[in-house]
């Protein structure tokens, strides 16, 4: 087949192309900043001289593009997103009931929500991982760069000028309720309670602040964008600089993260930005005991870095997350901590078991190669899509 790739920088997109062109399809990828909008007459123009031009069979994003779900309506061509995103507010689009799209979607709660609702055009995937990309880089590389115990790669949402910290002038009540349902939260894996309690009173506070809209096309609503955009990501701050910082006390910590973290984290190893095709692999494999901490915005789903760390043989220890169950053994393939002080139990036990931490890193390595490589995922998703 003949399949078109719209892309902005996404990681694995490389991987998408590799996969392809190696099961024997003929790939174009555009890079095109304009698959995020929702309504753009130059884009479709250009979109049209492209599909007449290439005469593709299929259309590919990685996430949900309204844009180019309306676009390949127009030509009657088979569309393709796959959704490792979350939050991924452009889901909430009228556009989603098009016939022509076929949307793989990571977090099986969302895709539950939005089955509910009547929509047919969802369908739950896992994400994959490149091993074959993944290993040639490891076995290429000089590794002992990013030799370490423990490795923490993501981001700390500590930007200045954060949605959540733009919250100057709320009520005390507001301020104070906001803090309390989010300690509650911080103490509460495997179940997202915030959007439930965002009563109108404290949404119409919030709004006071800093007013959202929702888009006119689209049926997000604003305790939406609040809980995920704003709230979860807070969260995630505030998960993620105590629990690295509780592991730094007693432990050797890489943090691979942009910007300054020596207030945030005075007692990390603080590595900086890595890159998602030439470092990340590397640090995987090398780092004794690599973390996973989840936004809250994911419910249920395992996010991208749990996958790409059994893919690059390197041992994983991750939050709850009730898909772990679904498609790996925790304990076997990988291993969940359930409190700060789990994490740090774990953390020890590991570190002075290397034998049994190595055959845990094999087995889900193995059960990457098995079952969730992207060979194995696009199969499937064109299987659905050209049927």
């Amino acid at each position: 087949m003949r399949v078109l790739i719209y892309e902005i920088k996404d990681f694995g997109v490389l991987d998408v192309v590799e996969t392809l062109k190696n099961m024997g399809h003929e790939v174009l990828a555009i890079e095109d900043d304009r698959k995020r909008e929702r309504v753009n007459a130059e884009f479709d123009s250009d979109f049209d001289i492209k599909v007449e031009s290439f005469k593709p069979d299929l259309l590919f994003t990685f996430n949900y593009s309204p844009i180019i779900s309306n676009a390949c309506m127009r030509h009657d061509l088979p569309y393709v997103a796959y959704v490792y995103d979350s939050p991924q507010v452009l889901l909430y689009s009228c556009t989603l009931i098009n016939k022509n799209n076929h949307v793989f979607i990571f977090d099986k709660a969302q895709f539950e929500e939005l089955s509910r609702q009547g929509i047919n055009t969802v369908y739950h995937c896992p994400l994959a991982c490149n091993v074959d990309r993944v290993t040639r880089q490891i076995e290429a590389a000089d590794r002992r760069k990013y030799d370490g115990d423990i490795a923490f790669v993501g981001q700390l949402y500590n930007e200045e000028h954060n949605f959540f910290d733009r919250l100057h002038d709320l009520n005390e009540y507001t301020r104070g309720y906001l803090d309390a349902i989010m300690e509650a939260q911080l103490g509460v894996y495997g179940e997202y309670f915030i959007p439930k309690l965002l009563t109108p009173e404290i949404v119409a506070d919030m709004q006071k602040s800093v007013p959202v809209k929702t888009n006119k096309y689209g049926v997000e609503t604003v305790e939406y964008i609040y809980s995920d955009y704003f709230i979860a990501r807070k969260l995630a701050t505030m998960e993620r600089t105590r629990l690295l910082n509780a592991v730094s006390k007693q432990f050797s910590i890489n943090v691979y993260t942009p910007g300054d973290i020596s207030k945030l984290l005075p007692l990390a190893a603080a590595k900086g930005k890595v890159d998602y095709y030439e470092q990340c692999p590397l640090v995987f494999h090398d780092s004794k005991i690599n973390l996973n901490i989840t936004l809250r915005s994911i419910r249920t789903g395992i996010p991208l870095r749990a996958i790409d760390v059994m893919g690059a043989g390197g041992f994983l220890l991750s939050n709850y997350q009730s898909e772990f169950y679904d498609f790996f053994e925790p304990g076997s393939d990988m291993v969940i901590f359930e409190s700060e002080q789990d994490l740090l139990d774990k953390c020890r036990y590991y570190l002075a078991h290397d034998a049994e931490r190595a055959q845990i890193a094999a087995n889900g390595l193995g059960k990457i190669k098995d079952n969730y490589t992207y060979k194995n995922i696009l199969t499937q998703m064109l299987e659905i899509a050209m049927n």
